[in-house]
C-alpha cells in the first residue's frame, strides 16, 4: 500500500501495480495494436499498389507511428489512464497526487515507451520497474504518473462468535485495563479462525492465549470453562463495556447540547427510537471448546451425585435464569 499526498494535503492509500500485472496489460495492448497495424497495412498495400516506393514507405511509417504510438496515447487520454490491457487487468494510470492524467502525461509516457518497450523489447521497462519502489518505469518517472490497481480483492468479513449463554455476564468484574491491544488482536484473530485450525493446534493456542489473558487481568480462568469459551466471553465483555461507554457519552452529549426551551417556534423533536439489540449468528464451536460442562452449581453433580435433571426442566431453568439477558452475552446499557 502506497500513501500519496494530494495538493490539499489529503493522504491517499493506493495499491501500486507490480511488474507481472503491468507486463500482462502491456502485452494485451501490443497484441491489439499489432493486429490493427497488420490489418491496416494489408489494406494500404492493396489500395496503394500504384504509388511509388517512397510514398509507400512514408505511409508505412505514418501507420506505425499512428497505431503503435498515437493510438495508445489517445486511448489513455480519453479513458483517463485505462487502456484495453489495463481495463482487463484492473489497472489505471494516475498522477502522483492520485488525480486523473491528461494529454501531456500520456504523451510523455507514450514517447518514452517507444524506447523502453518497443525498441528494447521491454528490457529497460522491466529493469526500471524492478528497481523502483512503486514499480514505475521511466515513462512514469518523467511524466509524474503511477499505475495503480483498481480491483483490490475484498477480504471476507469475519465475526467473533458469541460465548455460550451460561457465561453471559460472568466476567463483569474483571479488570481489563492492563490487557494490551496486541493481545486483544491475537485473541480476535484466533476466535475468528478457530474453525479452520487443527483441534490440537487450536486447543494449545487457546490455552496459551487464555493464560496470557489471565495473567494480564490478575484473575485465573474459572475451573471447568474451556479456554476458547473463556476468551470469547472476555472479548464480548470488553465489547459490552465499550458499548455502554459509547451510549453514556452520547447520552451526555444529547443532554448537555439540547436547549432548555426547545427549538425555535415551539417545536420539540421527538426522541429517537431505541436501537435494536444486535443479532449474532448461532455460535458454532469446535469440539474442544464444548468438551467441558458449565460449572454453575445449579446442575447435577458430574461425579456421581444427584441424577441429572431432565432436558425439559433444565431448559426451563435456563430460560428462567437468563430471561433478563440476551443469549449472546451482549449486555446493553441500563
Amino acid at each position: 500500500m502506497s500513501e500519496l499526498v494530494t495538493g490539499e494535503a489529503v493522504a491517499l492509500e493506493l495499491r501500486p501495480a507490480r511488474l507481472p500485472s503491468r507486463a500482462l496489460a502491456v502485452l494485451l495492448d501490443l497484441v491489439v495494436a499489432m493486429i490493427a497495424y497488420i490489418v491496416v497495412t494489408i489494406g494500404l498495400v492493396t489500395s496503394t499498389a500504384a504509388l511509388d516506393e517512397a510514398a509507400q514507405t512514408a505511409l508505412s511509417i505514418a501507420t506505425f507511428v499512428l497505431l503503435l504510438v498515437g493510438a495508445p496515447i489517445a486511448v489513455e487520454t480519453l479513458s483517463h489512464g485505462r487502456s484495453l490491457g489495463k481495463m482487463a487487468c484492473g489497472l489505471r494510470v494516475v498522477r502522483d497526487d492520485g488525480g486523473p492524467i491528461r494529454f501531456r502525461h500520456a504523451l510523455v509516457r507514450g514517447g518514452i515507451g517507444v524506447i523502453e518497450i518497443l525498441m528494447t523489447f521491454g528490457v529497460i521497462a522491466c529493469v526500471a520497474s524492478l528497481v523502483s519502489a512503486r514499480g514505475r518505469r521511466l515513462g512514469d518517472v518523467f511524466a509524474g504518473t503511477l499505475v495503480v490497481r483498481e480491483r483490490v480483492p475484498v477480504a471476507r468479513m469475519s465475526f467473533v462468535p458469541p460465548p455460550p449463554p451460561w457465561l453471559a455476564g460472568r466476567f463483569s468484574g474483571l479488570d481489563l485495563s492492563a490487557v494490551p491491544d496486541g493481545l486483544w488482536l491475537a485473541i480476535r484473530q484466533y476466535l475468528t479462525r478457530m474453525q479452520q485450525l487443527d483441534p490440537q493446534v487450536g486447543s494449545a493456542m487457546a490455552e496459551r492465549l487464555a493464560g496470557d489473558l489471565a495473567t494480564r487481568t490478575g484473575s485465573p480462568a474459572p475451573q471447568g470453562v474451556p479456554p476458547a469459551a473463556y476468551l470469547a466471553a472476555v472479548v464480548h465483555e470488553r465489547q459490552a463495556r465499550d458499548a455502554r461507554r459509547a451510549f453514556a457519552n452520547n447520552s451526555a452529549v444529547g443532554a448537555g447540547g439540547a436547549p432548555a426551551g426547545g427549538a425555535p417556534g415551539g417545536y420539540v423533536p421527538s426522541a429517537a427510537p431505541p436501537a435494536a439489540p444486535p443479532v449474532y449468528p448461532a455460535p458454532s464451536y469446535p469440539a474442544y471448546v464444548t468438551q467441558a460442562a458449565p460449572v454453575d452449581g445449579s446442575g447435577a453433580d458430574q461425579d456421581g451425585g444427584q441424577p441429572e435433571a431432565p432436558v425439559s426442566r433444565r431448559h426451563e431453568a435456563h430460560e428462567t435464569s437468563s430471561a433478563d439477558r440476551p443469549a449472546t452475552g451482549f449486555v446493553p446499557p441500563a
